[in-house]
């Protein structure tokens, strides 16, 4: 159970016209955290690779579902733990803002299996250390072009983070460029659905599966009664005219 009061998150301004909202890239040294976000960005890769020393922050705005949200992406180098306090976040990890982001972008390496384990490992750190009411968080595997070389089964990481961690999944290639948007895309879906309530393009299909299942059973109902109907009419008919005759 978790200790901290659940409030619902509004992203919008005090105007209303734009929504702030701050989005936390974090992942193990080499994952490709710079390349997805300076993709999305910018649309640039660097073939050479430069470790992320210092927290990077980018401004890009979208739209979805003609709302305009202002982003604040913070690029994180690597951090071996998530503060379990303020007082540790301002010792530690001072200007990041990472217990207050609106949500996380949780990078992992195809490639390399321990990679994942960190995130892992992070992401309970991060559910433990504050409330993640409305809080969404995006796990993403990069390298998608080294796919061949895969550390972890993709199935085994997806069955994991949809169907027990309920959280985002998508895989990338920051070098190729694709999915990129995509992951972006589908997570300020999610942050418009809390927001607005329009649902991401899953959670539409599966409403619209529960909902023909009831018609379905409904119409089967009422065929199944039209059809014992009919039954107990043509039985009546049949003893009417025998008594008759």
């Amino acid at each position: 159970m978790n200790p901290y009061t659940k409030m619902t998150t509004s992203h919008l301004t005090i105007d209303s016209d734009y929504q702030r909202v701050k989005l936390a890239v974090l992942g193990a040294p080499g994952v490709g955290k710079t390349s997805i976000v300076r993709q999305f960005v910018s649309n640039i890769f660097e073939e050479e690779y430069h470790p992320t020393d210092n927290k990077q922050t980018f401004y890009p705005s979208v739209i979805i579902n003609d709302h305009l949200y202002e982003l604040k992406i913070i690029d994180c180098p690597y951090i071996p733990y998530f503060p379990v306090s303020t007082l540790y976040e301002w010792t530690d990890y001072r200007g990041y803002g990472l217990r207050n982001a609106s949500a996380y972008i949780l990078v992992y390496d195809i490639t390399a299996e321990e990679s994942f384990h960190y995130i892992k490992n992070l992401r309970e750190q991060i559910l433990e250390s504050r409330d993640m009411h409305d809080v969404p968080l995006f796990v993403v595997g990069n390298k998608y072009d080294l796919c061949d070389d895969r550390g972890i089964s993709r199935r085994e990481v997806a069955s994991l983070v949809k169907k027990h961690w309920k959280c985002g999944y998508i895989e990338c290639s920051a070098k190729y460029n694709w999915h990129v948007v995509l992951l972006f895309k589908e997570l300020m879906k999610m942050i418009d659905y809390i927001d607005y309530g329009h649902k991401p393009t899953s959670l539409r299909v599966q409403d619209a599966l529960r909902n023909n299942r009831c018609v379905i059973l409904w119409y089967w109902f009422w065929f199944r009664y039209w059809k014992e109907m009919m039954r107990y009419i043509a039985i009546n008919s049949r003893l009417f005219r025998q008594h008759c005759n």
